[in-house]
């Protein structure tokens, strides 16, 4: 993870422990003896890609600065029922108050890694790459998009701020997509990436003329798909979106599309189980 990410990590770890532990973990607290430490242990109760190892740590690490932290896997390594995942020591409360926390993190980062790992795996053999959206979490876009990258997959712009995607509202007030890259181009910042989203063949033409970037195929079924990707020629990337189930994902790449993005790697996510155990 980045330095970004983890300051992401650690202003989320505060808000978790701000609604879950609060003025203190009542039953912990009353029950475990203070200055008790003692070992535990994560392990995978099913298959998966593990994705936020530095983020249950850090949740640990919070509750008890000497944790001893020992980890069996890296981040977008595949594991299968029954591996360890991570080892480690620390007081016994902070074991204990700290344990949904990290796991909540821990299970949603590897649903993501693990969900994006089968589309990506789909693709075997073609060049299309997939990416993700911006369909995320509220507060979660850094941990989410960590997460598909930890998959296989590459992110799509981070946030409104950093790609310029032109839809059909600005399209329609800007008065044609000609007239909306226009407009872009004299506005905003020099060198910014500039894609289209285009419903049919003569967007398609519209927005290779007017020089876009990216053209964005959005909701096409695959021969409309298969004639956009042949008209551009390569004068500008392909992505292919809406619907994107992974049964579609091959006869969609076979169009020649450079890019297929997929909305359900974050909006739709499967915590992979895992569970925590205190050693003997």
């Amino acid at each position: 993870m980045d330095l970004k990410e983890k300051e992401a990590a650690q202003r989320l770890i505060e808000m978790a422990f701000e609604e879950d532990i609060a003025t203190g973990d009542v039953t912990t607290d009353n029950i475990i003896p203070a200055g008790s430490r003692r070992r535990a242990y994560m392990i995978a109760k099913e298959s998966g890609v593990i994705a936020g190892l530095e983020v249950a740590e850090l949740v640990f690490r919070r509750l008890d600065a000497g944790l001893e932290w020992y980890p069996q896997v890296v981040d977008s390594q595949r594991v299968e029922k029954g591996d360890v995942i991570v080892r480690f020591a620390a007081d016994y409360r902070a074991i204990l108050s700290g344990e949904r926390t990290a796991l909540n993190f821990l299970q949603r980062m590897s649903g993501i890694a693990t969900t994006t790992a089968l589309y990506v795996n789909e693709l075997k053999g073609f060049d299309t790459v997939i990416l993700d959206t911006r369909k995320t979490l509220p507060g979660f876009r850094l941990l989410d998009k960590y997460s598909v990258r930890m998959g296989g997959a590459t992110n799509h712009r981070m946030g409104l701020f950093d790609m310029v995607m032109l839809k059909d509202n600005h399209i329609d007030i800007a008065g044609g997509i000609t007239a909306a890259i226009c407009h872009i181009r004299e506005k905003a910042p020099h060198g910014i990436k500039v894609e289209v989203e285009v419903t049919s063949l003569a967007q398609t033409q519209e927005a290779v003329d007017a020089g876009a970037d990216i053209i964005m195929l959005d909701n096409m079924d695959v021969p409309a798909m298969a004639d956009a990707v042949k008209l551009i020629a390569g004068r500008a990337r392909t992505e292919a979106s809406g619907n994107m189930s992974i049964s579609r994902l091959r006869e969609v790449a076979a169009t020649g599309v450079d890019y297929i993005s997929v909305g359900a790697l974050t909006h739709s996510v499967k915590a992979l189980d895992i569970s925590q155990r205190i050693e003997e």
